[in-house]
C-alpha cells in the first residue's frame, strides 16, 4: 500500500500540519510512531481536528513519551527504551502518512535515529524544509543524509515565508522534485486543509 514517511530539516518546521494536508489530500492513514510531550493534545489529535473526511484512520502511537525532547531522552526520562524492532507499519487498507521526531539524524535509542527508522520502514520521504537564516544548509545536509542511507526521496515541500532564491538554489543544487509550498496562514483549519488538499492530491495521484 502506497504511503510516504514526512520527516523535516528541523523542529518545528511545520510537519504535523503537512501531514494533515497529505491525510486528507490522499485519504490516508495516519500514524505518528512516537510522541515526545504533549500528550493532553498530541500530533495525532491535531490531524485528527485537521482533516475533514471520516474515513482516515488514526493509528495510535507505538510511544507516548511524557517530556517534550529528543526521544532517546524521554524514553530514559520515562525509564523505558525504544526497540527498533517494535516499530512496525501498521496493518492499512488506504494509503499511510506517517510523521517522524524531529529531523533526521535525531536519536531515538541509543545507536539508531529517525533516519534508521525509515529505511527500516521502507517508505519513500517528503521532506518539509522552512525558510530561514540556515536552511539552505540544514535542507542539504538532510538530502545528503537520505542519499546516503539509499532512501527514496519523494520530493519537497516548502513551508511558511517563501524565499524563491533560497528554495530555486535547493532544488537545483538536489535535483530533488518539489512537490508544492504551503504559505503562512493566519488561521489553519479545515478548510485551509482542504485548499491545500485539492493541490497535492492532483500532485501526488
Amino acid at each position: 500500500m502506497k504511503g510516504y514517511f514526512v520527516t523535516g530539516i528541523g523542529t518545528d518546521v511545520g510537519k504535523t500540519v503537512i501531514s494533515a494536508i497529505l491525510v486528507q489530500a490522499l485519504g490516508a492513514d495516519y500514524w505518528k510512531p512516537i510522541q515526545a510531550g504533549s500528550l493532553g493534545f498530541t500530533d495525532s489529535n491535531i490531524v485528527r481536528s485537521l482533516i475533514s473526511n471520516a474515513e482516515s484512520v488514526i493509528h495510535p502511537e507505538a510511544y507516548r513519551l511524557n517530556a517534550p525532547m529528543s526521544p532517546h531522552a524521554a524514553a530514559r526520562l520515562d525509564g523505558i527504551h525504544i526497540e527498533l524492532d517494535t516499530l512496525r507499519l501498521p496493518a492499512v487498507t488506504r494509503p499511510l502518512i506517517v510523521e517522524g521526531a524531529g529531523g533526521l539524524m535525531v536519536p531515538l535509542d541509543t545507536g539508531f535515529l529517525v533516519r534508521d527508522l525509515i529505511s527500516s520502514l521502507g517508505l519513500p520521504v517528503i521532506l518539509v524544509s522552512r525558510n530561514y537564516l540556515g536552511s539552505i544548509n540544514h535542507t542539504l545536509l538532510s538530502v545528503e543524509a537520505l542519499k546516503a542511507k539509499g532512501i527514496e526521496i519523494a520530493g519537497i515541500i516548502f513551508n511558511g515565508e517563501r524565499n524563491e532564491d533560497s528554495e530555486s538554489f535547493i532544488l537545483e543544487h538536489t535535483g530533488v522534485r518539489l512537490l508544492g509550498a504551503v504559505g503562512i496562514e493566519e488561521i489553519i483549519d479545515q478548510s485551509t486543509v482542504l485548499r491545500y488538499a485539492a493541490h497535492f492530491k492532483e500532485v501526488l495521484r
